[in-house]
């Protein structure tokens, strides 16, 4: 064997030799104290109307294809329940809607996070009115849309 091919071929069993036994020490790490305790997910809140736009705080929505709330005061956002009172109107009470439509007060909830939002899934609408039953009923469990996740591959 001449020089040059022994020097390399010593290269290549020393290089082996250190890839095949690993660098350092192979004990597991040690890890001391308590783990860091999960923080809370946190910024903006947003309800979705009926066309899918995300809203903070609006003086108005859309809650299904027939009815909406409009006049909103809020007295709590971004919380695990979020409460305004308002205005109900809809489809389903023309011609005889009062001007403005009838009293109401809105309640969002099932708060879902996602990535670094949060979107309501959940209205539920009460009103001292008497309202027509099928409308209250329907109005008492309000499923809200939330955008699906954006995919980073698109």
């Amino acid at each position: 064997m001449n020089k040059p091919t022994a020097l390399a071929t010593v290269c290549v069993l020393v290089l082996a030799a250190v890839g095949c036994s690993g660098c350092g020490n192979p004990e597991l790490p040690h890890v001391e104290g308590p783990a860091p305790s999960p923080t809370p997910a946190r910024g903006p809140v947003y309800v979705s109307d009926t066309m899918g736009h995300p809203l903070t705080r609006p003086t108005k929505f859309g809650l299904t294809e027939f009815s909406s709330v409009s006049r909103l005061s809020w007295r709590s956002w971004g919380e695990a329940k979020a409460v305004a009172t308002g205005r109900l109107s809809g489809m389903w009470c023309i011609p005889h809607c009062p001007d403005h439509g009838y009293p109401a007060t809105v309640e969002l909830s099932r708060l879902q996070r996602r990535e670094n939002v949060g979107y309501y899934t959940l209205a539920v609408v009460r009103s001292p009115a008497h309202l027509p039953s099928d409308q209250s009923s329907k109005l008492r469990n309000v499923r809200l849309p939330i955008p699906e996740p954006w995919e980073r591959n698109r």
